[in-house]
């Protein structure tokens, strides 16, 4: 029934928004225009000159800002009709202004060279290189630039997470914002991207972090939001850019992208291509001492991994303006992702006694092969009132993933020595899933002083994975019935939320700023394996409210208070029950009766602005119920089994900062830092899994501006030990390098990138338990070398090229 009326509302959205097409052709009164133009410095183009607009007669509020591109130029979109105060400034130089005037008979008002003048007094003998702000700060958090991000030269979107402030990214690639897993969106929407190492660093434009998210969005956003966002050029005309990137670890690696794309008045159609190829190797140690078992007392083991990824992906995006009230847009998405990983294991046990009991070299390959296709439909209606605005979204993204494993088991002697014939085994997991969203959001001013914003979105999933394992007997591979299964998971989320914003006191000077909301979400899904070994089903509707309250002490400072109740719902590899068996000794498995994990959430936040520095402070406090977390089980014959389980309770609170300062005019920096208190209790599971601990991490982004067309960065990470219900993890930290030299008129970049320069990043961690002690250590070749070309002609892209090409693995 719902995918009947799923199908029905597509094919009534679209018909819908086919017709407002053809309506609003209708509707061309024109009633904004554009300012375009570019900021030039004794002949030459300036690149990143913040261009500031404001609205008349009140010369000090801007209501629009931007930053010129590589060849100086910018543009200011949709503007409302009147007169205007422009303000361009450039660190050292002297600030430039003129009024500007739209009219509807004067709709494009082109600015041609404007010139900025050095300013003496603060230039001295230093020449200057302005650079893109790394951070903006929001309402609801901040953006980070990833074009300002020059070391990170990694492959994916992940690489590039692990050198944003506040966000810490752990040994498997667990990414967690204040402690907590944050909810993640591609371009503002669920996606069906199993892995955002999918994504390759080099096609994104900035990740946004939402801290405070408000009634509008997913109540999923436990402990906050990271929207990735993918470049999408806005200049007009022909526009393309490429780079090329090879280097080496261990191993070699190459990059490449291209990008070209062509804006009208009325249409912008863009098409962009990448790729990354990776050599990469891994070493892995593990002991464990089993206190009940003296015939498996002391296990010891050796992995050692070989693997290459390949990843390619093709991006084709098309919006249309009929007029300027009215959008539409079409992006639509390919991914092709293959990852081959040979892998060797060697095992040793002994006796309590320390005498040899047995051991065995276990040999995987694994070939994965994932394709991924997604699409994105949009419309945004605009009005007469700048504030008013309505739109609809329908995306829908599908992925196929295939892994198939070769396992060879031989027993050996004490001696290392073949004992018998070896054990042949073979796997295989075929994943098929797809996700649909339908939001429609609309905003509207309420009362004299209120904006009340409403919507619906529908989010549907499906998912079946087909796991299979086999054992051969004779000439013939037989498969095993005990561990072979279909496992198949559906689910509908139908969510609407109201959120009124106000204020108090005067509009133009008003000192306190609330929003309050909330959201209703209703979840049915259910999981089924085809022998019905494993079936739940989970029907309810929950209430989320949010409220975030603001005042403005000065125009330079500002305190807020805020509050949430979130929920993290199990993802599908929490819920999977296949048990994955390549290391026989280590396996682990989803938990199908996982029950979501409900969250209270407070936060008191500081903002201060000084001439050369900014403060950015937060005190938090996260409460949760039905923590999921994982779990360490033993079971006979020395086999432990990992998997998600709820546990009773988590506190945690602290306090998170960011600092950007720019102490010199060549050099400035951005400091951050998290610190919190984290209580896990686990008593529901075990009377052992109480945990109360001490956590930080923090970054440091230093940038240098050693000539006219220079930039040095150096990042430092460093990450606390992290408690989990059954012991904790080390800690890690490492340092990048990056370089940077414009060439000719800056359209060409060359960069250097040192990854992990002092190869320092090392990851694992311990477990203590009545049962058994473990301890788990595994090195990566991450320090890397890579050298990088970027060219772009006619284009507003920038450095957005020469961006992450290596991908960090711990």
């Amino acid at each position: 029934m719902t995918n009947i009326f799923f199908r029905f509302f597509l094919k009534f959205a679209t018909l819908s928004l086919f017709s407002l097409f053809f309506l609003v052709n209708n509707l061309r009164a024109q009633t904004s225009g554009n300012i375009i133009g570019s900021v030039t410095s004794n002949q030459q183009s300036v690149e990143y000159a913040t261009v500031v607009l404001s609205k008349l007669p009140d010369s000090l509020k801007a209501v629009h800002y931007t930053t010129t591109d590589s060849l100086g130029k910018f543009v200011f979109s949709d503007i409302e009709f009147g007169n205007y105060f422009l303000k361009v400034t450039l660190i050292g130089h002297l600030p430039t202004t003129l009024k500007v005037s739209l009219t509807k008979e004067n709709n494009t008002v082109n600015l041609k060279n404007i010139i900025v003048l050095n300013d003496k007094n603060s230039l001295g003998t230093v020449i200057v290189t302005a650079q893109k702000k790394l951070i903006q700060k929001t309402t609801e958090g901040f953006i980070v630039n990833a074009s300002s991000n020059i070391t990170q030269i990694g492959g994916t979107a992940t690489d590039l997470l692990k050198s944003t402030p506040t966000v810490a990214v752990d040994a498997d690639g667990g990414i967690t914002l204040r402690g907590k897993k944050p909810l993640i969106l591609i371009n503002g929407r669920n996606s069906a991207f199993s892995s955002i190492d999918q994504i390759p660093a080099s096609s994104i434009e900035s990740i946004e972090i939402i801290n405070n998210a408000s009634a509008k969005y997913d109540a999923n956003a436990q402990s906050g939001i990271i929207n990735i966002k993918l470049k999408k050029n806005k200049l007009s005309g022909t526009n393309g850019a490429f780079s090329l990137g090879a280097g080496v670890g261990s191993r070699g690696r190459t990059a490449n992208s291209f990008i070209i794309n062509h804006k009208t008045p009325k249409w912008n159609l863009g098409l962009g291509y990448d790729n990354r190829f990776a050599g990469r190797t891994k070493h892995i140690t593990t002991e464990r001492t089993d206190f009940y078992l003296p015939d498996t007392y002391l296990l010891n083991q050796a992995r050692n991994d070989e693997r290459v990824e390949k990843l390619q992906n093709l991006k084709f995006n098309a919006d249309f303006s009929p007029d300027n009230k009215n959008s539409f847009s079409f992006e639509a998405i390919g991914s092709s992702e293959g990852q081959d990983n040979d892998e060797t294991l060697k095992s040793i046990i002994l006796k309590q006694s320390k005498a040899f009991n047995y051991s065995n070299s276990r040999h995987s390959l694994e070939l994965q092969k994932a394709k991924l296709a997604e699409f994105a439909f949009g419309y945004n209606r605009k009005f007469t009132n700048p504030i008013k605005a309505f739109s609809v979204n329908l995306t829908s993204s599908f992925d196929k993933a295939r892994e198939n494993t070769n396992i060879t088991t031989q027993s050996l002697s004490e001696n290392q020595m073949n004992l018998g014939n070896p054990i042949f085994q073979k796997t295989h997991n075929y994943e098929n899933s797809n996700i649909s969203d339908v939001i429609v959001d609309y905003t509207t001013p309420l009362f004299k002083k209120g904006i009340l914003e409403t919507g619906f979105k529908g989010t549907f999933r499906f998912i079946e994975n087909d796991y299979e394992a086999s054992d051969k007997i004779g000439n013939n591979y037989v498969i095993n019935e005990g561990s072979t299964n279909i496992f198949t998971f559906k689910e509908q989320i139908y969510a609407a939320y109201l959120l009124f914003h106000s204020f108090i006191g005067k509009e133009e000077n008003a000192k306190w700023k609330y929003d309050i909301g909330v959201r209703a979400e209703q979840v049915n899904n259910n999981g089924y394996t085809q022998n019905s070994s494993t079936k739940f089903s989970n029907n309810y509707i929950k209430l989320f409210p949010t409220l975030n309250l603001s005042y403005e002490i000065t125009k330079t400072q500002l305190i807020k208070i805020s509050y949430a109740k979130r929920i993290n719902r199990p993802d599908l590899d929490e819920l999977n029950p296949f048990l994955d068996i390549t290391d026989a000794l280590n396996p682990h498995s989803g938990n199908p009766n996982l029950k979501p994990e409900i969250i209270q959430a407070v936060e008191l936040g500081y903002n201060k602005q000084w001439e050369k520095i900014s403060l950015s402070s937060n005190l938090f406090y996260r409460y949760s119920q039905n923590t999921i977390r994982n779990f360490l089980q033993p079971l006979t014959s020395g086999v432990v089994l990992r998997l998600p389980v709820n546990i009773g309770t988590a506190n945690s609170y602290g306090f998170e900062n960011i600092i950007t300062a720019k102490p010199l005019n060549f050099y400035d920096l951005n400091l951050s830092f998290t610190i919190f208190q984290q209580k896990l209790n686990g008593s529901n599971v075990s009377a052992e899994a109480i945990q109360n601990g001490f956590n930080w991490n923090g970054k440091i982004i230093n940038n240098f501006s050693p000539g006219q067309k220079s930039k040095l960065q150096i990042i430092g990470n460093y990450s606390s030990a992290q408690i989990n219900p059954q012991g904790k993890s080390i800690a890690i930290y490492n340092v990048d390098l990056g370089f940077q030299q414009k060439l000719g008129k800056g359209n060409s970049r060359l960069g250097l990138i040192v990854v992990d320069a002092f190869n320092s990043l090392k990851s694992g961690g311990y477990t203590f338990t009545n049962d058994f002690n473990s301890s788990r250590f595994q090195k990566a070749d991450t320090r890397a070398f890579m050298i990088t070309f970027a060219h772009s002609f006619k284009t507003a892209f920038k450095e957005k090229l020469l961006e992450n090409k290596f991908s960090k693995e711990f």
